[in-house]
Parts: structure tokens; sequence; C-alpha cells
């Protein structure tokens, strides 16, 4: 009975791509669908686009390959009776490959009567639609221009993801023969360097033209000429691949955190001089087959970069056509939801409201300062909120581990599934949840913290620091999560103001041109029995201001890193 209840919103789907196949449960009980979890993957490698073409002619798929795709079919299938999936709830589904086959009925047909499962074709327009919704899939929200890069063809849309409501061109995506597979056959037959030059001239101006008859929105084009170029969201294997090999020469290293979703670069960074070992398959998360596809990659990404508008960042997405076709079945309600907030509400203390509303209270106000550098715009509201879900998550744990678990909950540990957060989100939630147990780290925790704090930046990673020790205050004083019903006002409150520094001498910070500015703090108390706990409290904020708790900096160049001076005062009001 357990079984079948659990499996009521499970949802089987098998992706024919032209690299490989994919199998996938996934389950969308709808408090959690917004971020599509998976509770069973596999995959088989075989490549149907590789197999049509044997001694350099293209022929039907041969049918000891069926044969192999058949067995891992009828595999599946055991799986998905298991987990108490019926034949109605799996979706098969073909793309490229498949559509171009010489024997694609055939094929399918063999499918069918050994499975029961017919074989959804996806046109090539709405395999571009789907590829883009996996993409929006990926993130809170998304402006700017999406391709999908798969075997055999390679889809170009604009997107604009806002509020749960997806906008894309209204005509499709545009489609190109430009696969990673299909561009290593396209170079093979162009040996030399002026046949290769002819070549990407060719994918240049068909990407050009492809511009053309996107009919970009306006709002798109404002916002690149606002940030000095569009955002360029890339999916599919082969650009996953190639956000592998970037992140294996990022400016920080190790790469702290494994996952290609949210992986960020900026234009100068996408195509850097590589070594011929940096491409092998020694790089982490790059096969041998798409290490032998790197060279073709590269080739139609020169092409790209010179027939798009000029770019500002690359963002690295996850999202294909799996979680295209679950993600376009979401109501807007769900996919307007903030991927952090779902991923951690099991996690919810009872009262999250009320503690979200006394760890905002933390932050200085905007309105107070008008200088340089105030309270990070990225501490948003639902960023505040995950926070508090998290907040005793880790609580059951000996505290020898708490702290080290907690730093990496978000890369290997409770949110690692979750799909759609970005890498400077689980950099900074990590780095606050770990000052929120304490920092107490070994030497091999204490490398990977300064990794994340590299990755964030010195001012976000002082204020993770700050904000974690409100978090620790706000712990011990609940750590049950709940404020009694009628003391919502009447435990703590916090009253925080910028204030000028009464030190004639500016420090010499990190992008820092002002005189000091101190966080005054006054912490108001009215219970009593609360009166220890808060005292540590209030000790442990003005500790984050010394300077030996600033982040960044150099001593040997007299640069004291980034970080504010904090003062506490704690005021009584028992009775």
């Amino acid at each position: 009975m357990a079984l079948s209840t659990a499996a009521e919103h499970y949802h089987g789907l098998v992706d024919m791509g032209s690299n490989g196949i994919r199998f996938s449960i996934s389950d969308l009980s709808p408090s959690t669908a917004r971020v599509i979890p998976t509770i069973y993957q596999d995959r088989s490698d075989v490549s149907l686009y590789d197999a049509q073409y044997v001694e350099g002619g293209k022929g039907p798929i041969p049918q000891h390959v069926i044969d192999k795709v058949l067995s891992a079919l009828l595999r599946f299938k055991r799986t998905c009776e298991d987990f108490g999936l019926s034949n109605e709830r799996v979706r098969v589904v073909a793309t490229e490959a498949t559509r171009e086959a010489v024997n694609s009925q055939d094929y399918r047909n063999q499918i069918e009567t050994r499975t029961g499962w017919k074989v959804e074709m996806l046109a090539k327009e709405e395999e571009g639609r789907i590829g883009a919704m996996g993409i929006a899939s990926g993130f809170s929200s998304i402006r700017g221009l999406a391709l999908d890069l798969g075997g055999g063809s390679v889809q170009m849309s604009w997107l604009i993801a806002e509020n749960g409501e997806v906008e894309m061109n209204p005509k499709g995506s545009v489609s190109f023969p430009y696969g990673a597979a299909a561009m290593m056959k396209l170079l093979e037959g162009a040996p030399g360097a002026r046949e290769q030059d002819k070549v990407q001239k060719e994918l240049a101006a068909n990407f050009e033209k492809a511009l053309e008859d996107l009919d970009m929105p306006c709002t798109l084009v404002k916002d690149a000429e606002k940030e000095g170029g569009f955002t360029l969201y890339l999916s599919g294997g082969g650009f996953r691949g190639w956000g592998y090999i970037l992140m294996s020469v990022h400016a920080t290293q190790p790469y702290p955190i494994p996952m290609i979703n949210g992986f960020r670069v900026p234009r100068s960074s996408f195509l850097p001089e590589l070594s011929a070992s940096t491409a092998d398959s020694s790089t982490f998360r790059i096969s041998s087959r798409r290490a032998s596809q790197v060279p073709a990659v590269m080739f139609l990404i020169r092409a790209l970069t010179q027939a798009l508008p000029a770019i500002s960042n690359i963002y690295f997405a996850q999202g294909g056509l799996r979680e295209g076709l679950l993600f376009s079945t979401l109501p807007a309600s769900i996919r307007s939801q903030d991927p952090l907030v779902t991923a951690t509400l099991k996690y919810a203390p009872v009262s999250t409201p009320i503690l979200v509303k006394i760890l905002n209270s933390s932050l200085p106000p905007y309105a107070d300062r008008n200088r340089a550098n105030p309270a990070p715009a990225f501490f948003s509201c639902s960023f505040q909120t995950a926070i508090i879900h998290l907040l005793n998550a880790h609580a059951q744990l000996s505290k020898d581990i708490r702290a080290a678990t907690a730093l990496r909950s978000t890369t290997t540990g409770l949110l690692a599934s979750a799909h759609g957060i970005s890498h400077s989100h689980r950099a900074l939630l990590a780095l606050v949840l770990c000052e929120r147990w304490g920092h107490e780290l070994s030497p091999s925790d204490t490398d990977f913290h300064a990794k994340l704090q590299e990755l964030a930046g010195s001012e976000a990673s002082w204020w993770a620091k700050y904000i974690g020790r409100v978090a620790r205050g706000i712990g011990s004083l609940f750590p049950a999560g709940l404020v009694r019903e009628g003391e919502e006002h009447r435990t703590i409150r916090l009253e925080v103001q910028w204030r000028p520094s009464s030190k004639k001498k500016p420090s010499k910070k990190v992008g820092r041109s002002a005189a000091d500015d101190v966080i005054a703090i006054e912490l108001v108390e009215y219970q009593p029995a609360m009166d220890d706990v808060v005292k540590d409290w209030a000790e442990a904020l003005g500790k984050v201001g010394k300077k030996k708790h600033w982040v960044g900096g150099r001593e040997e160049d007299g640069e004291d890193g980034f970080g504010f001076r904090v003062e506490v005062q704690v005021e009584k009001r028992f009775g």
C-alpha cells in the first residue's frame, strides 16, 4: 500500500538521444515538484547516431543495436514495475537520430511490440521548445539566449522565464544539423585549414541568419545594452562537457562545486587556450567519447562567438529533454516557486515566518546607507527563508561534524540533488550554515571552506559569516524552531543601523575607498531565561567585526580584507 501511495506522483521517462539513451523516474509530488526530484536514473551508451554511419556512409540502425536498445528498455520496464509505475505513466521520447533513421518506423514498431510503449517522435521545433523548458527548469529566472547541443543537432532560441511563465520565440527554436557527433563528421570531410575556415564561416553565417529569424524581444535587447551583452544559457551533453573543461581551468582550483547546473563564466573565459591534456578523459566528467568530441565542440563555439552579438555571461544548464518534458507539465504556480525554498521546505521549522523576520532584521537597512557596500542584495527573502529552513537540519549530528557537514550540504549533502540552485547560492548557503554551527573544521574542510570563499568573493563571504552568526544565535534561542504563541514580540528583537565610525583614518580594505562604517546592533531581550544565550550571541556578533575575521586582503600588502566593525549593545526588558 505504501508503495502505490508513493508511486502516485512518479513519472518514468526514456530519452532516446543521438549520443545515448537515458532512463529516469521522477517524483512530481506537488510539494517538491519544482526541483524535479529524481528517484532513479540510468544511461545506456548506445549512440544511435554513430550506429547509422558505418564505413563512411549512412545506413539503417543495425539489428544488433536495436536488440541492445530493446534489452535496456525491458530492463527499465522491470524497474518501473518495481517502483509501482504503470505503462500509462512511462513515456518514450525520441529525437534527431531516430527521426532521421532510414528504418525509423521498423525500429519504433519493434519497441512498441516488445515493451508496449509507443515512441513519441519530437519534431525539430518541438525538440527545441522542450530543450528550452529544460534549461528554464534549472534557474529561478532566465532572460537571454538558449542553445541545446545534442549529438545530431543544436537548437537556438531566446528565452524569458519569470514568475512561472516561460516565453520563447512563438515560431519555435531554430534547428541546425550541427550536433557534437555531426560536427565530427563534418570536420572529417574538411581536413585542411582552408576547408575548415570555409566551414566555420558557413556556420557563423547560418547562426547570424537564425538570430534575425528569432525576432528577439526589445526587452532582451535593452537588457543586453545595459549589461554589456546577452546572457547565454547552454545545455546538452556537448556543451556540458565543455563546461566541465572550463571548470578544470577555472581560477579557483580545485573548483569546489562538482555539478554543472548553474556554473557561470564570463565571455573572456569562454574560449581559453587549452593544453591537449586538459580536454582528455582524465578530466572530471569527461568520458573518452566526450573528449573525442571536444575539438568539434570548440569549432562550433568559435563559430557561435563570431556570429552572436555581444555576450556578457555564459551559464551552463543540466536541464535537457527529461527536465523540459517534466517541467512543461507543471502548472505556473509550481514553476514560479523558488527552487532554493522548495528544496529546503521539508526541513522548515514551525515558526519559519517569524524566524525569517528576526534574521532579516539583522541586515542594516539600505536606506540608512548611501555610500559604498550596502547590505548585499543577494541575501534575498528566499535565500533567508532557506537559511531558516535549514537552521536545525544538522542538529542531530555530533558537535564534531556539524559545521563540516553543513559546509558540504549544498554540494554532496542535503541539497546535492536539488535542481535549480545557482553556484553562488550553493557557496553562500554553505558558508552561512558552517558559521551557524560554529565553524569548527578539520584541515581538509578548511581548504574546502577557503575555496568556497574564493568563489563567492570577499564581500559576500564576510556577509555570509555575519549572517551565519546571526543564525547561530537564533538557533540557540529557538532550538525547536518554535516561537511560543504570544511571545512573537516578547523574546528577542534586533535593532540594526549603520553608524559612522569614530576612527579618523580609513582602513585599507579591498575594494573600499570610503571611511569605515560600523554595524550597530541593539539586542533587546525580554526573557530572563535567555540571558546567558543572548550574552554569548552578542559576544559572537561583536567578534565577527574584528579585523582578524574579515575576509580577503593580504597582510604583507597592508590590506585588511573586507568587513565591518560590529558593535553590540544588549538591552534587557524583563518583567
